[in-house]
């Protein structure tokens, strides 16, 4: 297991699909003039680790990420997950499997830094890790009971900025004095470890808790989780839009 090399030719996919129950529609929303899509496909390209794509359910999708000079392909309209897209996407796109890592960037994340998406990719120089992500410090004390905020539990040296997962959960764990920790759903895959994961079955904790990442787990595959400073901000619903839009604008020019 140690004499596999670190990834060295990533590739960044970025899932998109128009259905969306509290914002409908939601990858060609308007921000300064451009699709939603496009600034997340902007921003995984400033992140400067492979080529990026759009996993794309819709042909409107694809046509806003072309016009504005990006690369998009068409993925069936039924895939229950993002993980599952992106496969699909990859496997169409290089069957030969010359890309050895996938980096997944949540098609909802227009003002996710490009160091954020450096910074999920990095845990894979590791042998060790099958599978890479963010979680960040849980700092308001309403999160830490709230089962919408997922907590990644962590064997995590003090000070530590980058620790193995032990279990994700909708429960405030782990108990005790220290951190919790906010699970952040941005991914890096090894190529294989992603082909082993879309064809695993749904585990029972993963149905239990709702939380995909837990079949990984549960078929002993490796997840390391590197720490950063905030949550990027997740589009879900009108008001995000608008926040988003108030971020981008005072956003410096790269």
């Amino acid at each position: 297991m140690t004499n596999i090399p670190p990834p060295s030719n990533p590739i960044v996919v970025i899932p998109a699909r128009m259905a969306s129950t509290r914002l409908p529609g939601k990858p060609l929303a308007d921000i300064l003039g451009e699709p939603m899509i496009v600034h997340v496909w902007r921003r995984a390209v400033e992140a400067d680790i492979g080529p990026v794509v759009v996993a794309c359910a819709e042909p409107e999708i694809a046509r806003a990420v072309e016009a504005a000079g990006g690369k998009a392909v068409m993925t069936r309209p039924d895939h229950p997950s993002g993980s599952d897209r992106i496969f699909e996407a990859v496997s169409l796109l290089d069957p030969d499997g010359h890309y050895d890592a996938v980096v997944n960037v949540q098609g909802d994340l227009p003002t996710v830094e490009p160091e954020v998406v450096r910074t999920a990719f990095a845990p894979l120089s590791d042998p060790k890790v099958d599978i890479a992500t963010l979680v960040v410090a849980i700092t308001r004390e309403e999160e830490r009971t709230d089962p919408n905020v997922v907590k990644a539990v962590l064997e995590l040296p003090p000070d530590g900025r980058r620790g193995r997962a032990l279990y994700f959960t909708r429960a405030t764990a782990p108990w005790g004095d220290g951190p919790l920790f906010h699970h952040i759903g941005l991914y890096a895959y090894r190529r294989e470890a992603l082909e082993r994961f879309v064809r695993l079955p749904p585990s029972m904790l993963e149905q239990r808790e709702k939380l995909e990442q837990l079949r990984a787990l549960a078929f002993g595959m490796r997840i390391d989780a590197a720490v950063v400073d905030a949550v990027p901000l997740g589009v879900d619903t009108p008001a995000d839009l608008e926040r988003a839009r108030t971020l981008l604008a005072r956003r410096p020019s790269p």
